[in-house]
């Protein structure tokens, strides 16, 4: 049914692109690099979900150029799965895409069974499964875009040192409302920031040495 909807809706774009341009943006995000290059997917119709825009993720990938290929990545609120199946096109091993939203979690499991991707979809509150001990090897790159409601940045990042989510060297990606500001745990360390319009995008590199401190 995916596959269907998605020739109707790039039949409709090619006869009435700009009537189009609206919804297509709005009901699809496009993976912009690696194998699956250009693919667009269906986003679920819920309401304040907000896929990080093809200008952020370009630069939050050249960012991650070296260190995503053969990676471990946790999206930590997947909503459309942007950042994921974004991660694994351009040759991360594996992702675990949480998310708690119903309508989201199946349009992700949609989506990663149409790509065949490396993916696990687990349905949760991020902040509860944090909580747990991992039950796997440590993630190499976390992507943190929660709703911009949300203010607990600090506790979700740790959350990720305390319990141990992170691997030798680990990235955590932090999307954020640009007027926005939290303290990062010591463990944390900040690599690269930049603001994209009226979003703030860091990256931090977990560093053993802060967590001894």
């Amino acid at each position: 049914m995916l596959t269907v909807a998605l020739v109707v809706l790039e039949a409709l774009q090619a006869r009435y692109p700009a009537a189009m341009a609206n919804k297509r943006n709005n009901n699809t995000v496009r993976i912009i690099g690696g194998r699956w290059r250009s693919r667009r997917l269906p986003v679920a119709d819920v309401p304040g979900l907000r896929p990080s825009g093809d200008r952020t993720r370009e630069t939050l990938f050249n960012w991650l150029a070296p260190h995503v290929p053969g990676a471990r990545v946790l999206d930590a609120f997947a909503g459309s799965g942007a950042l994921g199946l974004e991660a694994l096109s351009r040759g991360a091993q594996h992702a675990v895409l949480v998310e708690q939203h119903p309508v989201c979690v199946a349009a992700l499991q949609e989506n990663v069974a149409l790509l065949g991707a490396q993916a696990e979809v687990v349905r949760a509150d991020v902040r509860q499964w944090l909580r747990r001990s991992p039950a796997s090897v440590p993630f190499d790159v976390v992507f943190l875009d929660p709703p911009f409601a949300d203010d607990d940045i600090e506790q979700l990042c740790t959350l990720l040192v305390e319990r141990a989510w992170l691997a030798p060297g680990a990235l955590v990606y932090i999307e954020q409302p640009d007027a926005a500001s939290a303290k990062m745990p010591a463990a944390l360390q900040l690599s690269k920031s930049r603001t994209v319009g009226k979003v703030s995008i860091a990256l931090y590199e977990w560093s053993r040495t802060g967590a001894d401190e």
